[in-house]
């Protein structure tokens, strides 16, 4: 997703970007570092093996891992930024945090020839911002509990949710890429990026303006309410995406690119026919939705309310991703109906066996390993190994990638993270086909 659909995201400002001798010295060095990096050739194979995994010819299970505590895993200053500008420091996070990753973790993850520019665009919220109590037991984490105060209560509230507006601020995007071009010369080549893949999610977004018992009630006591404000939420990210195929903004996601909540997009199917490489369309690349807050909800609800509103914005891709968090091990043939379905999550909450039974090898498993291993007191290896090794037992003869994520914390022992990674690649070379 380019935007927090909740949130006013300011555009970017054009101005000057003036770097410090030092700070173009710093940059040059850690991009020189990912040169390095990205020329093995580890990463042609990885690719191969992530296209085979997608295209349902895995030769393994595929390891990554993703949406880590940042602020708990700085050793002997790796992460410490030295540059003061805010261009800059945006910059130095990203290679930092890609050459830690490949140094200390890196399972199956690919790094490639290229720094990528984004396109300046923006696209303004819809129109309705969360109002919202935070609590932080950690000052330094992302991770908070929130209070969200009740938005939309009757017909009338429907109209807070407006259509975005998306700009591409062309001479921003311009100092940018002249910028990275600087930086990389002679080292990497710069390629300019737009809108990849788009996290679509309208309960997400839905129940932090609803509330979610009230919204659950309102399946029961109001569901043609409850109809009309999903259709709302589709209809603006559909509005959306029109404005980015109108911009020429979008670019291709079938390479190491994050697809909904699992691993790298390779795959053979894509960009598919027709296809310009010169103006990139939604059936090109691939979708994603989920609805998390449903994990309790039947599956008849589940379709009334989410799959079937989801659909209209599912069809216009080429290949889609379903699930994140929510158990959907009871709703397989629910998923069956979506036409261009090919990876569904397997939450650490789906039970196994019926999710392995259900989904066999006609998609891929996007398994989703508990976190809730690194946040003990000790920390267990061997538990992290059985837990892995269960799971790859059981989904023996399927299509699995194991995609470590939403780790809160890992007690400030990042060796707890490097270790995992370890083993699970082990034990996806003795789960090999």
């Amino acid at each position: 997703m380019l935007h927090d659909p909740s949130h006013r995201t300011p555009p970017p400002v054009d101005e000057p970007i003036v770097l410090r001798a030092g700070e173009k010295e710093v940059l040059r060095r850690l991009v020189g570092e990912l040169a390095e990096i990205a020329a093995l050739p580890v990463h042609r194979e990885k690719a191969l093996l992530w296209r085979r995994l997608n295209d349902l010819d895995s030769v393994r299970p595929m390891v990554w891992i993703n949406e880590i505590p940042w602020h708990e895993m700085d050793v002997d200053g790796e992460l410490t930024l030295r540059c003061g500008h805010p261009w800059a420091r945006d910059l130095e996070t990203t290679l930092r945090r890609t050459i830690y990753q490949w140094r200390h973790m890196p399972g199956d993850m690919i790094v490639g020839d290229a720094l990528e520019c984004p396109l300046a665009l923006h696209s303004s919220d819809f129109g309705i911002l969360e109002e919202v109590d935070v609590e932080r037991t950690d000052a330094a984490s992302d991770i908070v509990s929130r209070h969200f105060h009740i938005q939309i209560r009757d017909w009338p509230d429907l109209e807070k949710i407006r259509m975005p507006v998306v700009t591409h601020h062309e001479a921003v995007t311009e100092r940018w890429e002249a910028a990275m071009r600087e930086i990389a010369a002679g080292l990497m080549p710069v390629r300019r990026v737009g809108q990849t893949h788009i996290w679509f999610t309208p309960w997400d977004w839905l129940i932090r303006w609803w509330g979610v018992q009230e919204a659950m009630v309102d399946m029961i006591d109001r569901p043609d309410f409850v109809h009309a404000a999903v259709e709302r939420m589709v209809d603006a990210w559909m509005r959306e995406l029109d404005q980015f195929v109108a911009l020429n903004a979008l670019s291709l996601d079938c390479n190491a690119t994050r697809i909904g909540s699992g691993g790298y997009g390779y795959v053979g199917a894509l960009p598919g026919e027709p296809f310009d490489p010169a103006r990139v369309r939604p059936h090109n690349l691939w979708g994603c939705s989920n609805a998390q807050i449903f994990s309790e909800v039947s599956p008849e609800m589940h379709w009334e309310f989410a799959l079937k509103h989801d659909l209209r914005w599912l069809r216009r891709w080429g290949l889609t991703y379903y699930g994140c968090c929510e158990q959907l091990d009871g709703k397989l043939d629910l998923l069956r109906r979506i036409p261009n379905l090919r990876k569904i999550s397997v939450s650490p909450w789906c039970r196994t066996d019926r999710a392995v039974a259900a989904i066999g090898a006609d998609y891929v498993m996007s398994r989703k390993p508990t976190p809730a291993v690194f946040a003990e007191d000790a920390w267990r290896p061997e538990k992290a190994r059985a837990d892995l090794r269960e799971f790859l037992d059981r989904a023996r003869g399927g299509h699995v990638e194991l995609i470590m994520k939403d780790i809160s914390t890992v007690r400030r022992e990042p060796g707890r993270l490097w270790e995992w990674s370890r083993i699970a690649m082990e034990e996806a070379g003795r789960a090999a086909r």
